[in-house]
């Protein structure tokens, strides 16, 4: 098939764009606007290959999109192209608003004309799948897991942009008959992560010798899942998905953001001590709480296990060996970052847009 692929350049996308470049034999286009959050670098292993292009668009240009589409000829469409982080979605919800919902429309009906002028076979096989997070569900007690009908909750901006762009996608399904594919993934790490999430702002910050901010009391539970597990799981969903279904991907890791921390710091302190020999744990800072934080987020997966075969590879534990490897590894990329327009600070205080 050819893909195209929303989103490349971030940090899931470009998971999904190396592991169709390096495991199937699919081509990719690759369409991303190049955000804070879009790096290039982190596909520098692929670019090369023939059966890689990119294209700087924007999915907020219907026009252009339209183009490319009719263009590029592709026979799938995975939408991952997003604003994510929830800090962000505080202090400005109006690019997530814009992105997330009218960027998703725009792509939605450009992708039911050029659907609707293809021939009988390949609209039989065209698919549109549409990548979203498990935080469109709301927060969780300390029982029970998210599944495919748990009622939609969101109390973030960025949730909330989320929750409608997934309202928008099951519309065009119904109403238009548009062929598409819902996932919605617990909380990703992994290589080529922009440190603003937890998990690489942790390893960037303790390596500099920085405080460790941890948001009230680390209480709040995730399920973790290793990028390059979710990015298989896609490509699975994409392959033997039924349009019109949503299937949960998680990782089964469920952990305290206080474990979190304290896991990575015992890592760094075996793969990277300090000179010292202080533990990197005696950098930990708890810091006042995210406005509207979700105490507790977790996946049953049960769905995409026993319909489309797929299983997490990596424990919560080899998958964060290898991330952290993987940053002492590739300063270059994490320091290339730092030196623009993010360095590390706290965001999503609430102050106004």
């Amino acid at each position: 098939m050819k893909i195209l692929i929303t989103g490349g350049a971030g940090f899931i996308g470009s998971a999904v764009v190396r592991h169709l470049i390096d495991h199937t034999d699919h081509w990719v286009v690759n369409l991303d606007k190049l955000t804070y959050a879009g790096n290039l670098n982190s596909l520098a292993r692929v670019s090369a290959s023939p059966r890689y292009q990119f294209v700087q668009l924007d999915i907020c240009d219907r026009a252009a999109i339209a183009t490319l589409l009719i263009r590029e000829q592709p026979d799938a469409v995975m939408h991952l192209a997003a604003e994510t982080h929830v800090d962000r979605s505080i202090d400005g919800p109006a690019a997530f608003i814009e992105t997330n919902i009218t960027g998703t429309y725009n792509l939605l009906e450009c992708a039911r004309g050029y659907w609707q002028s293809l021939v009988p076979a390949k609209r039989r096989t065209f698919r549109f799948h549409h990548i979203s997070t498990d935080e469109v569900y709301g927060s969780l007690g300390p029982e029970g897991a998210f599944h495919e009908e748990s009622p939609y909750r969101p109390n973030s901006p960025y949730s909330a942009s989320k929750a409608a762009s997934d309202h928008l996608v099951r519309a065009w399904f119904h109403t238009f008959g548009l062929p598409v594919i819902t996932t919605n993934c617990s909380n990703n790490y992994g290589p080529c992560q922009f440190p603003e999430k937890l998990i690489p702002l942790m390893i960037v910050r303790a390596l500099k010798g920085e405080s460790l901010p941890v948001y009230g009391k680390g209480e709040n539970v995730r399920d973790w899942l290793y990028v390059e597990d979710h990015a298989r799981a896609l490509v699975q969903a994409l392959a033997k998905g039924e349009p019109g279904e949503v299937y949960n991907i998680g990782g089964g890791a469920e952990r305290r953001n206080i474990e979190v921390v304290h896991t990575l710091c015992d890592l760094l302190d075996r793969l990277r001590p300090r000179n010292d020999g202080v533990s990197y744990r005696e950098q930990i800072a708890f810091v006042a709480d995210r406005p509207g934080h979700d105490l507790r987020y977790a996946i049953d997966a049960r769905k995409i296990k026993n319909e489309l075969g797929f299983r997490p590879l990596e424990s919560f534990e080899s998958g964060l060996e290898k991330t952290v490897c993987w940053y002492l590894a590739n300063s270059e990329w994490t320091n290339s970052i730092l030196s623009g327009a993010y360095r590390g600070e706290r965001l999503g205080v609430g102050a106004v847009s």
